[in-house]
């Protein structure tokens, strides 16, 4: 058996985000963030095929997606809160990484694995910011499941889609705390 950190396992069973909308300036500058993405993109990864990429996603990058966002809801026809909920995660944004699942058409390593590998990126991108002394939230909403909006924002191709984006800041409250499962509930022993 490995030798346990009980620091890491403190983290992992009191870890807590920030609702995106707390989180402000300062953000990571671009010295802060490598070891932070460094630490998010090592995750399991079948194949090795690294099925995503990310996007960073600065102040002028992220009034670029808002409008854009704003612009493609009144497209949809979308009222004004769906519009603004949409935008206002931008917005109010001190910056976002983008996770942008990128699917490879191999046949031993199913789509499903592929999705699975860019999700860890987006949990493992919020924990080693959190471990980094940062506030961060991982949102999709339907900014990120709108595949015409992802092409013409961020340069997404056909076989791309985000994961994720994860907002990265300086909270201004403490994470509120919310009930956690149940482990009689959710966990079967198959002995």
């Amino acid at each position: 058996m490995a030798e346990q950190n009980d620091a890491v396992m403190e983290f992992l069973l009191t870890r807590r985000s920030p609702p995106a909308k707390t989180l402000s300036l300062p953000a990571p500058s671009r010295t802060e963030l490598v070891p932070i993405l460094t630490a998010g993109l090592r995750v399991p990864d079948h194949g090795k095929l690294e099925p995503w990429r990310l996007i960073v996603l600065e102040r002028a990058g992220l009034d670029r997606l808002a409008d854009l966002t704003q612009e493609r809801a009144r497209s949809l026809g979308y009222d004004d809160e769906k519009t603004e909920k949409g935008r206002g995660q931008f917005t109010r944004s001190p910056l976002c990484v983008a996770v942008v699942e990128t699917r490879r058409s191999i046949e031993k390593v199913h789509a499903l694995e592929q999705t699975y590998s860019a999700g860890a990126v987006c949990l493992s991108l919020v924990n080693a910011a959190l471990a980094s002394g940062w506030g961060a939230s991982w949102i999709t909403g339907w900014p990120a499941h709108d595949a015409e909006l992802a092409a013409s924002a961020l340069g997404l191709g056909p076989d791309e889609r985000v994961a994720g984006f994860i907002h990265i800041g300086t909270p201004s409250a403490a994470p509120p705390e919310r009930p956690r499962p149940d482990l009689g509930v959710s966990v079967t022993w198959a002995g």
